[in-house]
């Protein structure tokens, strides 16, 4: 998923985009522990869109999980 797309969503669908593509490395990490992994160029796209990800929803001022946790340490 390239920056333009990630800049389109909005901040429910980041997040929901997030837990997939964290849950699409954990299979491709999984796939390659197995040795049933035949392109290994997905897991460095997987990572590379998690941090775009990350990336966007920063200049946004945090996500959901970052807020909430910001909300942790300042009780």
């Amino acid at each position: 998923m390239d920056i333009d797309k990630v800049r389109q969503l909005t901040d429910t669908e980041l997040y929901t985009e997030l837990a997939t593509q964290r849950r699409h490395l954990y299979d491709l990490r999984f796939q390659l522990a197995t040795r049933q992994l035949d392109d290994h160029s997905q897991l460095t796209q997987t990572r590379r869109s998690i941090a775009r990800i990350l990336t966007v929803q920063h200049d946004r001022g945090g996500s959901a999980t970052t807020s909430s946790t910001k909300q942790k340490v300042q009780s």
